[in-house]
Order: structure tokens, then C-alpha cells, then sequence
């Protein structure tokens, strides 16, 4: 109780500080807003979408452009983001917070359920694993950090591609030639109007599964984890014995996995999956 009072009590004072540097709290809003979007923006666009006067954006521009942090377009007259700006994000990157973010919620994931857990990030067709908690007791698996294996084919890989748009992952797989398959299984997805199909069953139910497609006998379960955007940034997934789990038991399994997807999303401070 007293945790939640001291955070409520640092609130207003945080607001009161934000109010007082104006000009700092309006560069992080039009950088924010230039991330969020496709391409560059026109100043005005800007003023406009902040409700921010043309001038004071013009002067934050032309600070943010001689540090590098927006490039202005000149033929176009067209802000967007500058090197500066890319350097934070390799930053980013190289520190590793989805890994340093994840793995404590899926330490607290194995010890509720008892079963294996790994977090993992789309990186091309594939998936690359960054982050595997072994559950005691538990079969070795094939997810070891740095692996990769092709999205179509696991629970993570699944659980990222439906919350892509349809035309990004029609782009991933554009003929038949882009699909592979580890092992015999039936039903398995080797063409994308299967795997297209298989998305939208995705997308109702708000998890993925896998059956056996990368070692027989093991199942998954993953749900993906959303940046501000909504975009999907990585998934969480459980894999287990599949004849030691009934089969009415997964939706169980999945809501504690989507949970702790939806607890990282927050903590990246992301939009956790509706």
C-alpha cells in the first residue's frame, strides 16, 4: 500500500516539473510524432497535429536539425528523423531491454506453470530466440538463445506474423518458395493461403499454437508483445509435452501467457493486444 501511495504521490510533482521546461516536454512530442509516422512531415503538419504554434516549432526544429536529430528535406520542405535520432535507437538496441525486460516476467512465468517459456523477435522470415527460461524437470529444446527457426513454422513466428499487416506478411511470403518444414506433419503450412487462414484463427482467438511442426511431440503456445503503435515488437511462448497437457487445458495456458505478453508490452511502453 505504501508503494502505491508513494507512486501516486510523485505524480503531480512530475507534471509540475514537466510544466516548467515547456520547450523539452514539445521536442520529445515532435519526436515522438515523427517516429510514429511513415514518412517526413511538413512544419505545419506538425504545428497542427500538437496544436503548437508555427513559430516555436520552427525554432525546435532548427535545434533538433543542427544536432542531428531531424533532417529537413529541402525540396520536399519535409521534416524526418535524422542520424542522431537512429544512433539512440541502435542504443537502444545494443542494451538490450526487451531481453532485460523479459526475462524476469518469464522466470515468474515458469515457476506458476512448470513449463519451459522464451521470448523471441521476428528477424526476417525467421524467428531469432533472445531470451529461453528452462523449466526443472523439463525435455531440452531447440530455442536456445540466438537460434532461429522459420516464423511459419512456431507458435512465436505466428503470433508476430498475425499481428503484422496483411500485405507485410504476403510481402514475407511471396511464393511457395519462401515456406520450409522441419519434419512430416500433417496439416502443416507450406503455402500462404494456408498460412493466411491460420493467422485470422490467430487473430479471433488472440494466441498461437503449434503442434509438433519443430519437434515432434512438443506443442506451444505464444502471444505477441505490441509497441505504442501496436506493432508487434516480439512473442512470449510456452512449449511443453503435448500429451501432458489436455487439450481443453491450452486456453488456460494461453491467458498466462498473453498476460505476461501484455505486462512486457507495458513495460516497453507499448499497447498491450485487445
Amino acid at each position: 500500500m505504501s508503494t502505491v501511495l508513494s507512486r501516486d504521490s510523485e505524480a503531480p510533482r512530475a507534471a509540475v516539473k514537466a510544466s516548467k521546461v515547456p520547450a523539452a516536454e514539445n521536442t520529445l512530442r515532435i519526436l515522438k510524432l515523427l517516429a510514429s509516422r511513415r514518412g517526413p512531415m511538413a512544419a505545419s503538419q506538425i504545428a497542427s497535429s500538437l496544436d503548437l504554434p508555427r513559430s516555436s516549432v520552427y525554432h525546435l526544429l532548427g535545434v533538433m536539425e543542427a544536432n542531428g536529430f531531424v533532417l529537413h528535406l529541402h525540396e520536399e520542405q519535409r521534416y524526418g528523423l535524422g542520424i542522431s535520432a537512429f544512433e539512440l535507437s541502435s542504443a537502444y538496441s545494443r542494451q538490450e531491454p526487451l531481453s532485460r525486460l523479459g526475462r524476469p516476467l518469464l522466470a515468474g512465468l515458469v515457476d506458476t506453470i512448470g513449463e519451459s517459456a522464451h521470448l523471441a523477435v521476428l528477424h526476417g522470415r525467421d524467428v531469432l530466440y533472445i531470451v529461453e527460461e528452462r523449466a526443472k524437470n523439463r525435455p531440452s529444446l531447440v530455442t536456445d538463445v540466438g537460434v532461429r527457426l522459420p516464423s511459419h513454422l512456431t507458435a512465436s513466428g505466428r503470433a508476430i506474423l498475425a499481428a503484422l499487416p496483411k500485405s507485410q506478411v504476403r510481402a514475407l511470403y511471396p511464393n511457395a518458395a519462401a515456406f520450409s518444414a522441419r519434419h512430416e506433419v500433417e496439416g502443416a503450412i507450406m503455402k500462404y493461403s494456408a498460412l493466411s487462414s491460420h493467422l485470422d484463427q490467430v487473430r479471433q482467438r488472440g494466441y498461437a499454437t503449434e503442434h509438433g511442426e519443430v519437434t515432434p511431440g512438443f506443442g506451444s503456445i505464444a502471444a505477441a508483445v505490441t509497441d505504442h503503435l501496436g506493432w508487434p515488437t516480439a512473442a512470449v511462448a510456452v512449449t511443453f509435452l503435448e500429451d501432458k497437457l489436455p487439450h481443453d487445458q491450452w486456453p488456460v495456458l494461453a491467458a498466462r501467457v498473453q498476460k505476461v505478453a501484455d505486462e512486457l508490452s507495458v513495460r516497453i511502453h507499448g499497447r498491450p493486444v485487445k
